[in-house]
Protein backbone atom coordinates (compact mmCIF):
# COMPACT_ATOMS: atom_id res chain seq x y z
CA UNK A 1 0.00 0.00 0.00
CA UNK A 2 1.40 3.76 -1.15
CA UNK A 3 -0.13 7.03 0.77
CA UNK A 4 -2.44 7.21 -2.29
CA UNK A 5 -3.82 3.80 -1.60
CA UNK A 6 -4.38 4.77 1.72
CA UNK A 7 -6.57 8.29 1.17
CA UNK A 8 -8.36 5.87 -1.54
CA UNK A 9 -9.30 3.22 1.49
CA UNK A 10 -9.99 6.11 4.31
CA UNK A 11 -13.31 5.52 5.03
CA UNK A 12 -15.27 9.11 4.22
CA UNK A 13 -18.48 10.96 4.73
CA UNK A 14 -19.36 13.52 1.92
CA UNK A 15 -21.34 16.56 3.44
CA UNK A 16 -21.74 18.59 0.30
CA UNK A 17 -22.91 16.83 -2.19
CA UNK A 18 -25.66 17.83 -4.80
CA UNK A 19 -28.14 14.82 -6.00
CA UNK A 20 -27.79 15.95 -9.42
CA UNK A 21 -24.18 15.89 -9.59
CA UNK A 22 -24.58 11.89 -9.03
CA UNK A 23 -25.14 11.38 -12.35
CA UNK A 24 -22.42 9.73 -14.62
CA UNK A 25 -21.44 11.51 -18.28
CA UNK A 26 -23.27 8.47 -19.66
CA UNK A 27 -26.65 8.98 -17.90
CA UNK A 28 -26.35 12.74 -18.15
CA UNK A 29 -26.24 12.01 -21.81
CA UNK A 30 -28.80 9.85 -22.80
CA UNK A 31 -31.06 11.18 -20.29
CA UNK A 32 -30.05 14.81 -22.35
CA UNK A 33 -31.16 12.99 -25.85
CA UNK A 34 -34.10 11.14 -24.71
CA UNK A 35 -35.29 14.43 -23.54
CA UNK A 36 -34.33 16.90 -26.67
CA UNK A 37 -31.74 19.07 -23.89
CA UNK A 38 -28.73 20.15 -26.13
CA UNK A 39 -25.61 19.57 -24.63
CA UNK A 40 -22.38 21.42 -25.77
CA UNK A 41 -21.13 18.45 -26.64
CA UNK A 42 -21.70 14.34 -25.93
CA UNK A 43 -17.71 13.98 -25.86
CA UNK A 44 -17.20 13.86 -21.90
CA UNK A 45 -13.30 14.75 -22.44
CA UNK A 46 -14.92 18.55 -23.31
CA UNK A 47 -18.02 18.82 -21.78
CA UNK A 48 -16.72 19.95 -18.33
CA UNK A 49 -15.06 22.99 -19.33
CA UNK A 50 -16.16 25.85 -17.00
CA UNK A 51 -14.59 29.02 -17.02
CA UNK A 52 -15.88 29.90 -13.58
CA UNK A 53 -18.87 29.38 -10.96
CA UNK A 54 -21.53 31.21 -13.08
CA UNK A 55 -20.66 29.08 -16.29
CA UNK A 56 -20.68 26.20 -14.29
CA UNK A 57 -24.19 26.87 -12.98
CA UNK A 58 -25.31 27.01 -16.26
CA UNK A 59 -24.69 23.41 -17.13
CA UNK A 60 -25.85 22.55 -13.32
CA UNK A 61 -29.36 24.17 -13.90
CA UNK A 62 -29.46 22.13 -17.61
CA UNK A 63 -28.49 18.74 -15.65
CA UNK A 64 -31.78 19.65 -13.84
CA UNK A 65 -34.29 19.27 -17.00
CA UNK A 66 -32.56 15.98 -17.94
CA UNK A 67 -34.20 13.73 -15.14
CA UNK A 68 -37.84 13.21 -15.92
CA UNK A 69 -39.11 9.79 -14.49
CA UNK A 70 -39.74 8.60 -10.83
CA UNK A 71 -36.48 5.42 -12.70
CA UNK A 72 -34.55 8.32 -13.31
CA UNK A 73 -34.54 9.53 -9.80
CA UNK A 74 -34.10 6.18 -8.04
CA UNK A 75 -31.68 5.01 -10.48
CA UNK A 76 -29.05 7.96 -10.45
CA UNK A 77 -29.31 7.77 -6.60
CA UNK A 78 -28.53 4.21 -6.41
CA UNK A 79 -25.72 3.76 -9.03
CA UNK A 80 -24.32 7.25 -7.71
CA UNK A 81 -23.80 5.28 -4.07
CA UNK A 82 -22.41 2.44 -5.78
CA UNK A 83 -19.50 4.61 -7.75
CA UNK A 84 -18.57 6.51 -3.97
CA UNK A 85 -18.21 3.34 -2.73
CA UNK A 86 -15.90 2.07 -4.77
CA UNK A 87 -14.10 5.33 -6.37
CA UNK A 88 -13.63 6.74 -2.55
CA UNK A 89 -14.64 4.87 0.29
CA UNK A 90 -18.09 6.62 1.18
CA UNK A 91 -19.58 5.47 3.87
CA UNK A 92 -22.02 7.98 4.75
CA UNK A 93 -23.19 10.86 2.51
CA UNK A 94 -25.52 13.91 2.39
CA UNK A 95 -27.13 15.33 -0.45
CA UNK A 96 -28.49 18.86 -1.43
CA UNK A 97 -31.72 18.47 -3.58
CA UNK A 98 -33.04 21.95 -5.54
CA UNK A 99 -37.01 20.90 -5.90
CA UNK A 100 -37.33 24.07 -7.56
CA UNK A 101 -34.92 23.24 -10.03
CA UNK A 102 -38.22 20.34 -11.36
CA UNK A 103 -40.97 22.42 -11.01
CA UNK A 104 -40.60 23.91 -14.81
CA UNK A 105 -41.30 20.73 -15.61
CA UNK A 106 -44.75 20.18 -13.63
CA UNK A 107 -42.73 17.32 -11.74
CA UNK A 108 -43.58 18.15 -7.78
CA UNK A 109 -41.88 17.90 -4.59
CA UNK A 110 -42.85 14.24 -3.68
CA UNK A 111 -42.34 13.31 -7.37
CA UNK A 112 -38.61 14.21 -6.56
CA UNK A 113 -37.97 12.65 -3.36
CA UNK A 114 -39.60 9.57 -2.88
CA UNK A 115 -37.98 7.79 -5.69
CA UNK A 116 -34.83 9.47 -4.37
CA UNK A 117 -35.06 7.95 -1.03
CA UNK A 118 -36.30 4.62 -2.39
CA UNK A 119 -33.08 4.41 -4.76
CA UNK A 120 -30.57 5.77 -1.55
CA UNK A 121 -32.87 3.39 0.94
CA UNK A 122 -31.97 0.31 -1.82
CA UNK A 123 -28.26 1.16 -1.77
CA UNK A 124 -28.41 1.55 1.88
CA UNK A 125 -29.39 -2.04 1.88
CA UNK A 126 -27.27 -3.25 -0.34
CA UNK A 127 -23.80 -1.21 0.46
CA UNK A 128 -24.39 -0.06 3.86
CA UNK A 129 -24.15 3.78 2.97
CA UNK A 130 -26.19 5.57 5.35
CA UNK A 131 -27.92 8.98 4.09
CA UNK A 132 -30.10 12.34 4.84
CA UNK A 133 -31.39 14.80 2.31
CA UNK A 134 -31.10 18.31 2.47
CA UNK A 135 -33.18 20.55 0.72
CA UNK A 136 -31.68 23.58 -1.00
CA UNK A 137 -32.83 26.99 -2.21
CA UNK A 138 -32.60 28.06 -5.29
CA UNK A 139 -31.04 31.45 -5.05
CA UNK A 140 -31.97 32.48 -8.07
CA UNK A 141 -35.52 33.07 -7.01
CA UNK A 142 -36.91 35.20 -4.81
CA UNK A 143 -37.49 34.93 -1.14
CA UNK A 144 -40.89 34.21 -1.54
CA UNK A 145 -40.24 31.06 -3.38
CA UNK A 146 -37.88 29.63 -0.51
CA UNK A 147 -40.27 30.67 2.00
CA UNK A 148 -42.90 28.29 0.27
CA UNK A 149 -40.38 25.19 -0.38
CA UNK A 150 -40.45 25.60 3.47
CA UNK A 151 -43.84 25.17 3.89
CA UNK A 152 -43.60 22.46 1.47
CA UNK A 153 -41.15 20.31 3.46
CA UNK A 154 -43.11 21.00 6.43
CA UNK A 155 -46.24 19.92 5.14
CA UNK A 156 -44.90 16.89 3.57
CA UNK A 157 -42.45 15.40 6.42
CA UNK A 158 -40.18 12.57 5.70
CA UNK A 159 -37.43 11.04 8.35
CA UNK A 160 -34.32 11.29 5.33
CA UNK A 161 -35.03 15.03 4.76
CA UNK A 162 -33.47 16.67 8.08
CA UNK A 163 -31.93 19.95 6.59
CA UNK A 164 -32.57 23.11 4.46
CA UNK A 165 -29.83 24.64 2.76
CA UNK A 166 -29.20 27.74 -0.14
CA UNK A 167 -27.19 27.13 -3.44
CA UNK A 168 -26.82 28.83 -6.73
CA UNK A 169 -26.28 33.09 -7.21
CA UNK A 170 -28.95 35.54 -6.96
CA UNK A 171 -29.67 36.71 -10.44
CA UNK A 172 -27.20 39.71 -9.55
CA UNK A 173 -24.66 37.15 -9.40
CA UNK A 174 -24.19 37.03 -5.78
CA UNK A 175 -24.46 34.77 -2.27
CA UNK A 176 -26.82 37.25 -0.24
CA UNK A 177 -27.62 35.03 2.17
CA UNK A 178 -29.87 37.68 4.80
CA UNK A 179 -31.88 37.48 1.53
CA UNK A 180 -33.84 34.27 3.23
CA UNK A 181 -33.60 34.66 6.92
CA UNK A 182 -37.33 34.31 7.22
CA UNK A 183 -37.38 31.02 5.27
CA UNK A 184 -34.27 29.92 7.69
CA UNK A 185 -36.48 31.22 10.96
CA UNK A 186 -39.62 28.83 9.61
CA UNK A 187 -37.14 26.03 8.65
CA UNK A 188 -35.48 26.31 12.44
CA UNK A 189 -38.61 26.88 14.31
CA UNK A 190 -39.94 23.55 12.54
CA UNK A 191 -36.76 21.41 13.61
CA UNK A 192 -34.72 21.62 10.51
CA UNK A 193 -31.31 21.88 10.65
CA UNK A 194 -29.52 24.38 8.25
CA UNK A 195 -26.69 24.69 6.50
CA UNK A 196 -25.35 27.54 3.54
CA UNK A 197 -23.15 28.03 0.75
CA UNK A 198 -21.27 31.19 2.26
CA UNK A 199 -17.91 32.88 1.34
CA UNK A 200 -17.03 30.13 -1.97
CA UNK A 201 -15.21 32.83 -3.72
CA UNK A 202 -13.01 35.81 -3.27
CA UNK A 203 -15.58 37.69 -5.06
CA UNK A 204 -17.62 37.27 -1.42
CA UNK A 205 -16.74 38.52 1.48
CA UNK A 206 -16.53 37.04 5.13
CA UNK A 207 -19.21 38.89 6.08
CA UNK A 208 -21.64 36.25 3.96
CA UNK A 209 -20.15 33.83 6.08
CA UNK A 210 -21.22 35.27 9.58
CA UNK A 211 -24.49 36.21 7.93
CA UNK A 212 -25.17 32.68 7.69
CA UNK A 213 -23.80 32.10 11.11
CA UNK A 214 -25.16 35.09 13.41
CA UNK A 215 -28.37 35.31 11.44
CA UNK A 216 -29.14 32.48 9.82
CA UNK A 217 -27.81 30.67 12.66
CA UNK A 218 -27.10 27.71 10.88
CA UNK A 219 -25.62 24.10 11.80
CA UNK A 220 -22.85 23.76 9.39
CA UNK A 221 -21.21 26.31 6.37
CA UNK A 222 -20.78 25.02 3.06
CA UNK A 223 -17.30 26.26 1.46
CA UNK A 224 -17.08 29.23 4.05
CA UNK A 225 -13.36 29.94 2.30
CA UNK A 226 -13.30 33.92 2.68
CA UNK A 227 -13.81 33.31 6.49
CA UNK A 228 -9.73 33.27 6.88
CA UNK A 229 -9.96 37.04 5.90
CA UNK A 230 -11.36 37.92 9.46
CA UNK A 231 -8.97 36.73 11.65
CA UNK A 232 -11.85 37.10 15.05
CA UNK A 233 -15.09 35.02 12.75
CA UNK A 234 -12.25 32.62 12.38
CA UNK A 235 -11.66 32.21 16.20
CA UNK A 236 -14.73 32.33 16.65
CA UNK A 237 -15.41 29.67 15.15
CA UNK A 238 -12.68 27.90 15.65
CA UNK A 239 -14.06 27.82 19.75
CA UNK A 240 -17.93 27.15 18.83
CA UNK A 241 -16.66 23.82 16.36
CA UNK A 242 -19.07 24.53 13.75
CA UNK A 243 -18.38 22.52 10.98
CA UNK A 244 -17.45 23.94 7.55
CA UNK A 245 -17.99 21.30 4.51
CA UNK A 246 -15.12 22.13 1.83
CA UNK A 247 -14.80 21.41 -1.69
CA UNK A 248 -11.18 21.40 -2.75
CA UNK A 249 -10.92 20.39 -6.40
CA UNK A 250 -14.33 22.53 -7.08
CA UNK A 251 -12.10 25.97 -6.07
CA UNK A 252 -9.60 25.48 -8.84
CA UNK A 253 -12.84 25.67 -11.29
CA UNK A 254 -14.60 27.92 -9.84
CA UNK A 255 -12.12 30.28 -8.43
CA UNK A 256 -9.62 29.36 -10.39
CA UNK A 257 -7.56 28.56 -6.60
CA UNK A 258 -4.25 26.49 -7.21
CA UNK A 259 -3.82 23.93 -4.22
CA UNK A 260 -1.23 24.75 -2.53
CA UNK A 261 0.21 25.52 1.16
CA UNK A 262 -1.63 28.77 0.84
CA UNK A 263 -4.59 27.99 -0.10
CA UNK A 264 -7.44 28.85 1.98
CA UNK A 265 -8.46 25.24 3.15
CA UNK A 266 -5.19 25.18 3.94
CA UNK A 267 -5.17 28.05 6.24
CA UNK A 268 -8.76 27.10 7.64
CA UNK A 269 -7.50 23.53 9.12
CA UNK A 270 -4.07 25.30 10.29
CA UNK A 271 -6.86 27.78 12.33
CA UNK A 272 -7.97 24.45 14.08
CA UNK A 273 -11.91 24.71 12.21
CA UNK A 274 -13.93 21.96 11.55
CA UNK A 275 -13.44 21.02 8.12
CA UNK A 276 -14.48 17.77 6.13
CA UNK A 277 -14.03 17.40 2.62
CA UNK A 278 -16.42 16.46 -0.13
CA UNK A 279 -16.62 17.12 -3.82
CA UNK A 280 -19.87 19.61 -4.05
CA UNK A 281 -20.55 17.97 -8.21
CA UNK A 282 -18.25 15.24 -8.68
CA UNK A 283 -19.61 14.95 -12.32
CA UNK A 284 -18.79 18.35 -13.40
CA UNK A 285 -15.96 19.03 -11.53
CA UNK A 286 -14.41 15.35 -12.85
CA UNK A 287 -14.04 14.31 -9.36
CA UNK A 288 -14.59 11.75 -6.37
CA UNK A 289 -13.43 11.79 -2.84
CA UNK A 290 -10.62 9.96 -3.44
CA UNK A 291 -9.09 12.70 -5.59
CA UNK A 292 -9.85 15.21 -2.96
CA UNK A 293 -7.92 13.76 -0.39
CA UNK A 294 -4.68 12.73 -2.87
CA UNK A 295 -4.82 15.92 -4.12
CA UNK A 296 -5.40 18.23 -1.80
CA UNK A 297 -3.44 17.14 1.51
CA UNK A 298 -0.31 16.87 -0.40
CA UNK A 299 -0.69 20.04 -2.43
CA UNK A 300 -1.70 21.54 1.57
CA UNK A 301 1.31 20.22 2.70
CA UNK A 302 -0.75 18.31 5.44
CA UNK A 303 -0.18 14.60 6.55
CA UNK A 304 -1.73 11.17 7.15
CA UNK A 305 -2.73 12.69 10.40
CA UNK A 306 -4.52 15.54 8.89
CA UNK A 307 -6.40 13.54 6.80
CA UNK A 308 -7.70 11.65 9.23
CA UNK A 309 -8.93 14.58 11.46
CA UNK A 310 -10.38 15.40 8.43
CA UNK A 311 -12.27 12.10 7.39
CA UNK A 312 -13.55 12.41 11.09
CA UNK A 313 -14.76 15.79 11.15
CA UNK A 314 -16.89 14.78 8.63
CA UNK A 315 -19.00 12.50 10.91
CA UNK A 316 -18.68 15.25 13.51
CA UNK A 317 -20.82 17.73 11.11
CA UNK A 318 -22.98 15.00 9.96
CA UNK A 319 -26.54 16.01 9.88
CA UNK A 320 -27.39 12.26 11.35
CA UNK A 321 -28.09 11.09 14.73
CA UNK A 322 -25.97 10.64 17.46
CA UNK A 323 -26.24 7.03 18.12
CA UNK A 324 -25.44 6.50 14.23
CA UNK A 325 -22.27 9.03 14.50
CA UNK A 326 -21.43 6.68 17.64
CA UNK A 327 -21.51 3.48 15.19
CA UNK A 328 -19.56 5.76 12.48
CA UNK A 329 -16.96 6.66 14.47
CA UNK A 330 -16.39 3.19 15.77
CA UNK A 331 -15.98 1.88 12.23
CA UNK A 332 -14.19 4.21 11.05
CA UNK A 333 -11.88 4.28 13.65
CA UNK A 334 -11.13 0.36 13.13
CA UNK A 335 -10.81 0.90 9.69
CA UNK A 336 -8.16 3.83 10.04
CA UNK A 337 -6.36 1.32 12.33
CA UNK A 338 -6.17 -1.45 9.73
CA UNK A 339 -4.45 1.11 7.30
CA UNK A 340 -2.29 2.67 9.56
CA UNK A 341 -0.77 -0.66 10.16
CA UNK A 342 -1.20 -1.82 6.63
CA UNK A 343 0.97 1.69 6.15
CA UNK A 344 2.96 1.12 8.77
CA UNK A 345 6.54 0.66 6.65
CA UNK A 346 5.60 3.49 4.17
CA UNK A 347 6.72 7.47 4.41
CA UNK A 348 3.90 9.95 5.20
CA UNK A 349 2.94 12.26 2.63
CA UNK A 350 4.52 15.20 3.86
CA UNK A 351 5.68 17.35 6.43
CA UNK A 352 2.11 19.66 7.52
CA UNK A 353 4.22 22.66 7.42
Amino acid sequence: MDTDDYLRLLPKTELHCHFASTMSATQLIAFADREGVVLPTTDPALLFNFTDLADFLEAFRAAHQVMTTSDDFAQVAYDGVRAAVTSGSVRYREYAINPQYFAPRGIGYREILDPIIDGLRAAETDLGVGFRVIVAINRHDPASEALKLVETIVANPLPEVVGLGQDDLTPELTEDPARFTEAYAVARRHGLLTTAHAGERHLDSSENVRVAIDELKVDRIDHGYMIVEDAELTTRARDSGIPFACTPVSTTICSGWTLDQNHRIAHMVRAGLNVSFSTDDALFFRTDMAREFQEAIPAFGLNLDDAKNIALAGIDGAFCDDDEKRSMRAQFTAQIAALDAALADTPPVGSRY
